[in-house]
């Protein structure tokens, strides 16, 4: 039976974000304004895609919202870093996030890049402490965050980006896989790693050109929208790619070529998958990020 995406959604959303505030409490701590700094910049916002994505591949191949459920929060911590640090002023230099002061305008550039750090640290302290996976579960999915998260992922397309040296289409596809499939890739490969510990190198293959084909979609679609967006919805100015002369899908494309193709990779995204049992989550949701309006 399909569905409802966005009901779905925002019950996982809910729960994660219920377990996030219980792991970032500020009991005991030697600094309580680091842990509201990391807080302020994980709790109350977003999508949870990630988190989304990790619990609907758990549930793919046969495994439950528990197992799940501390993998997703350490993928949630870490993409709340990465937004951190790509917000400071070394960086993209926003001054919003989520319609709200960005963590270094609100706490100092210090704070944010502490806050930043521990989110990262603590996230595999988190995933460490799964007690519904075996250990060899927690040892596949640390090591293929840390992977996706560093310098062959996530953080490899962060400083591609920041170098500005994409000469063609293919060149900003691989950094929107780095900076952006990666860290989904992640998502869904710790989902099914919370169900099996024994990984079936073909189904890895079609997690992966899954991920790979939706993170490149999802940033098509954040080039479309800071040209057609709403800033009241976005919660940040738009046009700002065009303003720093950013290479996007825009430069090398027409809007339309541009939404073309993200229909195309989404449809691709969602065959790679479809076959598999209760992969309604997943395509579904290639669909609904197609039109999302932030």
């Amino acid at each position: 039976m399909a569905i409802d995406i966005s009901i779905r959604l925002r019950e996982y959303a809910e729960l994660t974000e219920k377990a996030l505030d219980g792991f970032l409490s500020a009991d005991s701590v030697p600094d309580p304004t680091l842990v509201e700094a990391m807080r302020y910049s994980t709790l109350g916002g977003g999508k949870r895609i990630r988190a989304f994505l990790t619990f609907c591949f758990s549930k793919m191949f046969g495994g439950s919202d528990e197992k799940a459920l501390p993998f997703a929060c350490a993928v949630e911590m870490i993409h709340a870093y990465s937004l951190i640090h790509d917000d400071l002023p070394s960086m993209d230099d926003s001054p919003l996030r989520r319609g709200k002061p960005s963590c270094h305008v609100k706490y100092g550039e210090a704070t944010a890049l502490l806050a930043g750090d521990a989110l990262l640290t603590y996230a595999f302290d988190v995933l460490s402490e799964n007690r519904s996976v075996s250990d060899k579960s927690v040892r596949l999915s640390a090591g293929i965050l840390a992977h996706l998260a560093a310098q062959h992922g996530m953080c490899g397309g962060q400083s591609i980006d920041l170098s500005d040296n994409i000469t063609s289409e293919n060149d900003l596809f691989e950094l929107y896989y780095l900076k952006t499939g990666a860290l989904i890739e992640a998502s869904c490969l710790l989902g099914y790693y919370s169900a099996c510990d024994d990984p079936n190198p073909d189904v890895v293959g079609n997690i992966k050109d899954y991920a790979r084909l939706l993170g490149i979609a999802f940033q098509i679609h954040d080039d479309i929208l800071d040209v057609t967006g709403d800033p009241e919805l976005i919660g940040k100015p738009v046009g700002n790619d065009e303003r720093t002369d950013k290479k996007t899908i825009l430069y090398f494309r027409d809007l339309k070529s541009a939404e073309s193709l993200e229909y195309d990779l989404t449809v691709s995204a969602i065959d790679a998958v479809t076959d598999y049992a209760d992969s309604d989550g997943p395509c579904q949701l290639a669909v609904w990020l197609m039109s999302r309006k932030k």
